[in-house]
């Protein structure tokens, strides 16, 4: 089977650092922090929380969306329609003039879906009774729903799939994106993902699972890679890249961001929330899209790291490092964790990541760890720490973990003709 080239020819974001790529690049580099404070989780849910990373400023009906279909999607789906359109207002594909329909597919992770109608439609069922339930509920809550309604607006008659796999949900949708375009079953997809679960339900289960860091400073909560670190803070929204066949890409003018060149897939079996100590199965998936990359040992690398800020995560994750690249080539390459600035998206987090990566190599740029004053000496590997840093990269990782084992990772290279 032929292997064709895959690029990015569009982009999309919505964040706690900016509603826009531009935005959202600049807050990065500049080492801008989206967390901020929530006292209402104290005063009204009585949770041991105190921060998140929060979209604000976010209008739909500025981001291709009307007054009626805000009110007809959840947030979730919201943030990744407004997404897709900025994705899809860059690229300039237009099914059935520069692309025919069922030769676009849409590719859309999220780990929870529409968690917030579904706790609303709750409360009316055991206040009202089951028969004041919303026909909207199951068309807003339902998972698959955000890929639905984009493939709608934009006439993508091709493959349509939602990927669920936790915090790796979007790393995955992009990286099997990247093998359906590669393959021959596509000539592009919109791939990425969203979330939006900040609400006391699901807030409360993630500090039950003593997952959520209780710092009540939005600067000294986030901290990947550092000795003082106590868990992850939670975020939503949602990233969105238009992967396209490069001939394609090229046949009609389009602008190339960068080139998708290597996707690994594994799982470590070992803990529905703890990842594998040992990093072997994360290894696989680094070491897997490092191969189809072409990368040659002491070429400039970056990864994003998963970098979540729990104790776990951090330590297993520099293992894995050096298990796919070798101590020489894994203390050579610059690692960061943005999650310092936007907090974690859940399953909008892997395609944001991504979306860094590419910018990364585009710009010569190394986005920072930001509140890394103390490292672990157990992650003693270069995080950039605090500030952005200027160093041409030729590859790129992005690096996600999810609970239930998932270890998935895409990776980059600069464009060239």
């Amino acid at each position: 089977m032929e292997e064709r080239r895959v690029v990015i020819t569009g982009t999309g974001v919505i964040s706690p650092v900016g509603n826009d790529t531009g935005s959202f690049w600049s807050a990065l580099q500049a080492g801008r922090c989206g967390i901020s404070a929530c006292p209402e989780f104290e005063t009204e849910y009585h949770l041991p929380v105190r921060v998140a990373g929060v979209v604000r400023d976010f209008d739909p009906t500025a981001q291709g969306l009307t007054v009626k279909e805000t009110k007809r999607n959840d947030r979730f789906c919201l943030f990744a329609q407004a997404a897709a359109w900025q994705a899809m207002q860059e690229c300039g594909l237009e099914a059935g003039t520069n692309i025919e329909p069922e030769r676009l597919g849409v590719y859309i992770g999220t780990g929870i879906g529409g968690m917030q109608t579904f706790i609303e439609q709750t409360q009316v069922m055991l206040n009202e009774g089951a028969d004041r339930i919303s026909p909207l509920f199951i068309p807003k809550m339902i998972g698959n729903i955000a890929a639905g309604n984009i493939a709608i607006r934009y006439n993508a008659q091709g493959a349509n799939l939602t990927t669920a796999a936790a915090c790796a949900s979007s790393t995955q949708s992009v990286g099997e994106a990247f093998r359906a375009i590669k393959y021959g079953f596509a000539d592009a997809v919109i791939a990425g993902g969203t979330e939006a679960v900040l609400n006391p339900l699901a807030m409360g289960g993630f500090v039950s699972a003593h997952a959520l860091t209780h710092a009540e400073d939005p600067l000294q909560a986030s901290l990947p890679f550092s000795a003082k670190r106590g868990g992850f803070v939670m975020a939503e929204g949602a990233a969105v890249l238009i992967l396209e066949e490069y001939s394609h890409a090229v046949a009609r003018g389009a602008e190339i961001l960068a080139e998708v060149t290597g996707y690994g897939n594994y799982c470590d079996a070992h803990h529905a929330t703890a990842p594998r100590p040992d990093g072997i199965p994360a290894s696989r998936a680094l070491r897997d899209a490092l191969t189809q990359s072409g990368y040659v040992s002491g070429e400039d690398l970056y990864i994003n790291a998963h970098g979540t800020g729990t104790l776990l995560n951090d330590k297993t994750e520099t293992v894995a490092f050096k298990l796919a690249l070798g101590e020489a080539d894994a203390r050579r390459a610059s690692i960061s964790s943005t999650k310092s600035m936007t907090g974690h998206m859940i399953g909008g987090t892997g395609a944001a990541e991504i979306l860094v990566c590419a910018l990364a190599l585009r710009d010569g740029v190394i986005p920072p760890t930001i509140g890394l004053t103390d490292p672990d000496p157990e992650c003693d590997l270069d995080y950039t720490p605090l500030r952005a840093v200027e160093r041409p990269v030729t590859v790129a990782l992005s690096n996600s973990l999810g609970f239930g084992g998932h270890d998935a990772c895409v990776a980059l290279r600069k464009f060239a003709y």
